[in-house]
């Protein structure tokens, strides 16, 4: 009986690694068969070291596959891969071209890198105004980073008019999005 109990403990405790395994197995396998989400997904994993060992290299791999497809959080992630040089030379002109495509489909974190790219000209001429549009869309959809670098820009003056109240109303949002330095300003 206490051989049976144990073996059903065991069975227990190591039935969520076989699922990921399989699951791992299943995403492999429809990401080798073309399917540009199951190729975003083994990016990701590749890029985090989740259920599998972080590999930038493979990360780009699979996310150039998917973005070639018109992935748009691939091909935002293949963005930041090249601008922070992850896995592949740094090389801010290819990481503008993946946000730039990712952004026209909406995708946040895309737009947000753009304004971050205006604002510091990476690998384009710097652009205040630019970087607050960007900005503004990104926020428009909650993205915390682009509601703080909202705030700095009303506080700072650069791209739009010095408001403070404005600043501090971004700040707040940002703040409530989880954005730790955010909260420290509101």
């Amino acid at each position: 009986m206490m051989k049976s109990a144990l073996m059903a403990l065991l069975l227990i405790a190591t039935s969520p690694f076989v699922m990921a395994e399989q699951m791992l197995d299943e995403v492999m396998a429809n990401a080798q068969s073309g399917n540009a989400d199951a190729q975003y997904n083994l990016g990701f994993l590749y890029e985090k070291g989740q259920s599998i060992t972080l590999d930038n290299k493979q990360a780009v791999n699979w996310y150039s596959k998917a973005a070639s497809k018109g992935q748009a959080d691939a091909q935002c992630n293949l963005g930041a891969m090249y601008l922070y040089g992850l896995g592949v030379k740094q090389d801010a002109q290819q990481a503008l071209s993946w946000f730039s495509k990712s952004a026209e489909q909406g995708r946040a974190c895309a737009q947000f890198y753009l304004g971050l790219m205006y604002e510091n000209g990476l690998g384009i001429t710097q652009d205040d105004k630019q970087a607050f549009d960007w900005f503004i869309k990104a926020a428009g959809q909650g993205q915390a980073d682009a509601q703080y670098n909202l705030g700095l820009l009303y506080e700072n003056g650069q791209g739009v008019n010095r408001d403070d109240e404005q600043a501090q109303r971004w700040f707040a949002k940002a703040a409530a999005g989880g954005h730790a330095e955010a909260a420290k300003r509101k």
